[in-house]
Parts: C-alpha cells; structure tokens; sequence
C-alpha cells in the first residue's frame, strides 16, 4: 500500500499527535495516518498516497489549519520567536500580580495546592483552556459544531455537550475525591502527590514557552488509541452524541486535567473533590464556550505564540510556588 510523509508544524503536545491523526483519518483514502511529535512528520497510507503531493496538501490543510497545524512538503526551519517575550513577560507579570492581590485578600491561594481555594482551580481552568494542550477538546467542539450545523441545529448540541462535561467533571472529580479519602494520606503521601501536580505543570508551562522541543515528549498523555475510540462519535448527530462527548472530555489526554485529578484524590471527601473538578471545568467554559458558539480561534501565529508564552510563564510559575511550598511543608527545606 502506497505511503507519503510531510512535514507538519503546530503540534506541541501528545494530544496533538492524536488530534491530527483523528482529523486526517475523516478523509477518503486515507487507512492509516502516523503523526510524529519528535520528527514533526506526518505519515499518510492508502490510496490517497497516489495523488499529487500538492493536491494532498490542498485537502488536508483546512481541516488541520482550524487547530493551528501546517501542512508542508519540506522541513520547516525551527525558529524561536525570542521577541515574543517581550510582550508574554509584562502579560504574565500583570496576570500574576493580580493573583497576587487576590491570596492577599484570602481568595485565591497560589502558596500550594495542598490547600487551594476553588477560585485557584477556576484560575487553572483559564490557563488550561489556554493552552495547546486543551487542543483535544477544542477540536471536539469545533467538530461537533460543524457537523450539527450542517443539519441546522447549532445551540442545542452544544448547550448539551458543554453541561454534560461540566456535570462529568463534578460528579467524576466527587468519584475521586471519595476515593482518595478512603486513604489515610501521610506528610509523605501529601507531599508526593503536591510534587506529582508540580512537577506536571513545570512541564506543561515548559512546553507552552516553544523553546526546549524535547520537552514535548515529556509531557504524560493518555494513550492515542482512546482518541480513535472517540473518533467515530464525533460525526454522529444524535442527542446523546454530544452528551457522550461532554462526559468523555474527563478521560481526555490534557495534562492540566490530569495534574487536577492527580490532586483531587487529597481534597479529602465527594464534595470537595466535585467543586475541585466542577470549578476547574468552568473555568475552562468562556474559552470553549465561544469556540463552540463563535468559532473563535487565534488566526495569527503572531498572536498565538504570545499567549502560549504568557499562559506558560504563568503555570511555571504556580508549578515553582506549589513545588517550593511542599518541599518547605515537608521540611525538606528551612526558612
């Protein structure tokens, strides 16, 4: 069977390796699709392989652009937008002396997760749906939005798909929250899961800065297979098409999520744990919710990159407080 491979750029996550796959799997011709992360190459089997290379690219490209992704014949020299800093680091410093004026007001606490307020898993909710890594999710909106436009009905199936996810991720983060109090957690216990979360954002907000390319593969994900698995829903107009996807969104391969369920397990009961997820789920609402209803997208690579930068600069920034926080908690190390 007949293969080609290009180049493609964009792709900053494992989620995205799995999103490219499932977009390029949509077209005829096309039996197999293998993206690499560490090559940045796109591999195409099937008969589709037996056109022109630039009639390929002319009907891949609208549906990998829409998620930020160029397809190309030739490597594409890496460069890194060094100037881009110099709006991401005033950005971030705004952001963050803002959340700085709300933990000393009590609202939010940035110090550790140990002891988060809900406004603080609201606030990663709002970096998360930010990010690359909330690509995933994204594309399922943007996927279920155009299939369900085509058969008129546009608010609905999105009204349904984002209230089933939030109440997906109240009711799992509760399933999880009471899991993790039928342990007893020790000093160490606690100490191991705040280093996890810190350790996960540290490379999540490594990876959204664009300079250290290796750092991508770092970054946990669930397996490429669960994406395939959610493939077949995405074209199906159903009522419980998008109710299914909206509940489906909490085993998705995001790294923020994970690193919220990773601490929800220590919030110590259901209730606790639901408003963790539920608070970290709506936070992430604005941002999708208009993505669903308005298509909005960053159209210049320009703009994009600024916001990844700051957004990492940002969650670097929590992940160095939180893991500073429960080092000096354990008392690994001394004021």
């Amino acid at each position: 069977m007949n293969s080609q491979t290009f180049f493609i750029s964009g792709m900053t996550c494992k989620a995205c390796v799995g999103l490219v796959e499932s977009e390029v799997l949509d077209f005829p011709g096309v039996v197999s699709a293998k993206a690499s992360l560490a090559n940045n190459t796109l591999q195409l089997t099937g008969d589709i392989a037996e056109k022109p290379r630039l009639q390929i690219l002319q009907d891949l490209m609208p549906a990998l652009a829409k998620h930020g992704y160029a397809l190309s014949e030739t490597q594409q020299k890496r460069t890194i937008a060094w100037r881009q800093f110099l709006i991401a680091v005033p950005m971030a410093a705004l952001f963050l002396s803002a959340l700085w004026g709300l933990q000393k007001l009590g609202i939010v606490n940035l110090v550790s997760l140990k002891n988060a307020t809900y406004l603080t898993s609201f606030t990663i909710g709002i970096i998360a749906s930010l990010s690359t890594c909330m690509a995933v999710v994204g594309g399922l909106t943007l996927s279920i939005s155009a299939n369900f436009a085509k058969e008129g009905d546009v608010f609905k199936p999105q009204l349904l798909f984002h209230i089933a996810r939030l109440l997906a991720f109240f009711l799992l983060g509760g399933a999880i929250g009471s899991l993790g109090s039928q342990f007893e957690f020790s000093d160490g216990g606690t100490f191991a899961i705040s280093l996890i979360v810190g350790i996960v954002m540290l490379l999540l907000g490594i990876n959204l800065l664009d300079i250290f390319p290796k750092a991508n593969a770092l970054v946990p994900a669930l397996p490429k297979s669960v994406m395939r698995w959610i493939e077949p829903l995405k074209s199906a107009n159903h009522n419980l098409t998008p109710i299914l996807l909206g509940i489906l969104t909490f085993f998705l391969p995001c790294g923020f999520t994970q690193s919220m369920q990773i601490y929800t397990l220590s919030s110590g009961g259901f209730i606790p744990g639901a408003l963790t997820m539920g608070f970290f789920a709506l936070g992430t609402l604005p941002i999708l919710g208009l993505m669903s209803f308005a298509s909005l997208g960053l159209k210049s690579p320009w703009g994009t990159g600024v916001f990844f930068k700051t957004s990492g600069l940002v969650v670097i920034t929590f992940a160095i407080v939180n893991i500073y926080a429960a080092l000096l908690f354990s008392g690994y190390i001394h004021i």
